[in-house]
């Protein structure tokens, strides 16, 4: 057992969360370090040498082409066969915000398509797109964990978590009924919106308007996790927004944590 792991917190020209993202998983026992993708791309880093891989939130290339869709098109054609590695091996990968995006437009999650030798699939199951408020939504939300999800991240999580959201395209939605039953029999959704208290999880408390209050999903194996709330904003009690006035509770840190010890048990 390697006591400090090491992760990649991978860096592409746009993201902006990668500090918070590899302070969290430090916080949670790794060796993080933030890489360029180029890097990766030209070799002077090898994916193999990390146990765990973090796709960080911002602005990948701008978003010119849609949230993560070129960040998501650089993994799938420059990267794809050590990716598909990395994943085979059972290696976690988590991707915030951003990151949830990329992975969700390069075909990684939810992972119920069948992929092909170089670990491509035929078609998006589902994707991210613009809030149904048409606005950028800035906003603390609770998740729920779901008992039932084989994700690795949210393994014996039962307490809310609270952090912020921070995205335009949030709204996670499905090719069809017959993709989201799938999704749903297989526990792949991993966190769900939820209102405060016990109330219903619409607007604001479901920021974006996602189908059956998704917030984030898993691969089958459990491994491969998304979601678009960012669980690095709050590692920390005083990080709470309303801590001044003596609230505490729902840090995002357990899902580095979970993360973080399964990566140094491979």
């Amino acid at each position: 057992m390697n006591p400090r792991p090491p992760v990649l917190v991978l860096h592409a020209t746009g993201t902006n969360r990668d500090w918070e993202a590899a302070r969290a998983c430090d916080m949670a026992g790794a060796a993080a370090e933030i890489v360029h993708v180029n890097q990766l791309i030209g070799g002077e880093r090898r994916l193999p040498d990390y146990r765990m891989l973090v796709l960080p939130g911002g602005f990948s290339y701008g978003d010119d082409l849609g949230a993560g869709k070129v960040w998501a098109i650089l993994l799938r054609h420059r990267l794809a066969e050590d990716l598909a590695s990395f994943i085979g091996e059972g290696r976690p990968v988590l991707g915030i915000c951003n990151g949830f995006q990329v992975l969700v437009k390069a075909g990684l999650l939810p992972g119920i398509a069948p992929a092909d030798e170089r670990g491509q699939v035929p078609f998006q199951a589902t994707t991210l797109t613009r809030n149904d408020s048409a606005r950028f939504e800035c906003r603390w939300v609770y998740l729920e964990p779901q008992a039932t999800s084989p994700c690795i991240f949210t393994r014996g999580l039962s307490e809310p978590i609270y952090c912020p959201v921070a995205h335009g395209e949030g709204k996670f939605v499905v090719r069809d009924d017959s993709a989201l039953d799938q999704i749903q029999a297989q526990g792949l959704v991993a966190l769900r919106y939820a209102g405060p208290a016990g109330l219903p999880a619409t607007y604001p408390w479901n920021p974006n308007g996602s189908v059956a209050n998704i917030a984030g999903i898993c691969n089958p194996a459990g491994t491969v996790f998304g979601l678009m709330p960012h669980p690095e904003d709050h590692v920390l009690p005083e990080q709470h927004p309303r801590y001044q006035r003596g609230e505490r509770g729902g840090l995002g840190l357990a899902l580095f944590a979970n993360g973080v010890r399964y990566a140094a048990q491979l």
